[in-house]
């Protein structure tokens, strides 16, 4: 399998933020989008970032931005599907997604998801990890996705599919289990923010 894509994932309204572009604040001197681009790239071959409105104010990351196909803030799946038409028109056969707002995934997040990827003929893999309460839990904006199933993916969004587990599962998608249950800390709040500083 050639080396996959990587989409960040940054096309949320952050609502619990007050708005705005969330992977711009900064943490620690750098912006989130910053720390998630410099962890993703060396896993990756090239980058590009899922995001909507004025390309612009992302000028200084240097990446190629890709915006929602599907209208309407539908979700994280909508960004999926804008990565997965960015890397089709790439020749790559998959993309790996990773959350603008998730500072400290793990470095072998992709490598690790390929290996649970291996002998499917369409890779589809969600990262998971341990949740005392249910066993484990799914992180749906960190994942491998095949190219190949792109127009699936667009038919069952036009038709009002949102919930990513849903999508994943009709496809027999699997996850890979990081052991880490803080590995995709996600920044939602004020609060976490100041969370992610003390985590530094």
């Amino acid at each position: 399998m050639k080396q996959p894509l990587g989409v960040i994932l940054a096309g949320g309204q952050a609502t619990r933020m007050g708005g705005g572009d969330k992977g711009l604040r900064l943490l620690g001197g750098q912006s989130l989008l910053a720390r998630v681009e410099a962890r993703l790239s060396p896993q990756v071959a090239g980058v590009a970032l899922n995001a909507n409105g004025d390309p612009a104010r992302f000028a200084k990351l240097g990446l190629p931005v890709v915006a929602d196909s599907i209208a309407g803030f539908a979700g994280p799946l909508a960004g999926v599907l804008a990565g997965l038409d960015w890397a089709a028109a790439q020749g790559a056969d998959t993309i790996v997604t990773a959350a603008a707002d998730t500072p400290f995934f793990p470095c072998d997040l992709v490598p690790q998801l390929l290996l649970a990827s291996e002998g499917m003929t369409h890779p589809l893999v969600l990262a998971a990890t341990p949740d005392p309460a249910r066993g484990h839990a799914r992180h749906p904006t960190f994942g491998l996705w095949p190219v190949a199933l792109r127009d699936d993916l667009r038919h069952a969004l036009e038709g009002g599919l949102r919930k990513v587990v849903l999508w994943t599962q009709s496809h027999g998608g699997r996850e890979a289990l990081f052991a880490d249950e803080n590995a995709f800390f996600n920044v939602n709040t004020p609060d976490d923010l100041a969370r992610a500083e003390s985590m530094l």
